[in-house]
């Protein structure tokens, strides 16, 4: 972590704090962390047991800190946006989050839930965040996905206020994704479809944004997504499940998911049909099983070499 000189501290505003005390189990790491995209994600660390992340609201950048305790989640905010920051806090931590109806039934996710109470479905409201993002990854590996992310927010994005362990972005508005050069997205390793969905999706941001927010259940933003160009059912799933909590969402088309929901479940890996099929029970409640197959560590063993990054890049 990177220490602060005392002339730094002093000139450090003093942020705003909150606690929020939940009436729920809550487990931060596992249900606000996994919105992290990587190790060097430029927009959110992990700092020991803090959780920092930087983002936009109507009134500017923010960055909010939390770290749990006994008494609750502290959250502690800078910037033009810190009210709006500790708003969000409940959402983040899962207060709306409603699993009434959701019977597991199955003993080793019985035992995964009972070991992790808190798991709770996160909800960041950042719908065009989640867009750009998802589309970033769509059919490349974890680390190039990561690495253009990374790219991109410290180039176009904005600084982020207050003492972060390392320095923070907050990623771009539509606006300004709409205004990122060809070449630019070359440099992130970004292929041109992907870079034309994003610029093509972010003249629509203002309106996205709204048909999802307005949007009553996880169908109908799934329609206001894939109606898009270049969007199909995986960034879709992808967007809502980090910008609005969707509980029901299946990233179907995914690299690895269908196989590793099949081992769970089976004890041998599926296809996307197979998949559906398996978690056809819980429909609803499609993502909450998904969540606990990953905390329950139930893996399936590979047995073949790790995909190797393609890039086309001139140097």
């Amino acid at each position: 972590m990177t220490l602060m000189t005392d002339a730094a501290q002093r000139a450090t505003p003093a942020p705003r704090e909150s606690v929020y005390r939940p009436p729920h189990p809550l487990d931060l790491a596992r249900t606000v962390g996994m919105l992290r995209r990587g190790g060097t994600d430029p927009t959110m660390v992990a700092d020991g047991p803090r959780l920092w992340m930087a983002f936009r609201t109507d009134a500017g950048v923010a960055t909010l800190c939390l770290r749990q305790g006994t008494d609750g989640v502290r959250a502690s905010a800078w910037g033009p946006g810190a009210a709006e920051a500790l708003d969000r806090v409940p959402r983040l931590c899962g207060a709306d989050d409603d699993s009434a109806g959701f019977v597991i039934g199955h003993p080793q996710l019985e035992e995964a839930a009972r070991r992790h109470p808190g798991i709770r479905m996160t909800r960041t409201d950042r719908v065009f965040d989640a867009l750009a993002c998802a589309i970033i990854e769509q059919k490349v590996t974890g680390m190039q996905a990561f690495g253009a992310w990374r790219y991109l927010v410290t180039r176009f994005g904005v600084r982020a206020p207050g003492p972060t362990p390392r320095p923070l972005f907050a990623s771009p508005s539509h606006e300004v994704w709409r205004s990122i050069p060809s070449w630019e997205f070359h440099r992130a390793a970004v292929e041109p479809p992907q870079a034309r969905t994003i610029a093509r999706s972010a003249m629509r941001g203002a309106s996205i944004e709204r048909a999802m927010l307005a949007a009553s259940d996880g169908d109908r933003r799934d329609r206001v997504l894939t109606s898009l160009p270049g969007i199909g059912v995986w960034t879709s799933a992808e967007t809502r499940i980090r910008s609005l909590g969707d509980p029901d969402a299946v990233s179907v088309g995914d690299f690895h998911l269908a196989h590793e929901v099949g081992y769970a479940l089976t004890g041998s890996r599926t296809d996307d049909d197979g998949m559906l099929e398996l978690l056809a029970p819980w429909a609803g409640h499609r993502q909450r099983i998904i969540r606990l197959i990953f905390a329950s560590g139930i893996r399936e063993p590979r047995r073949g070499p790790r995909l190797a990054p393609e890039d086309h890049r001139r140097r």
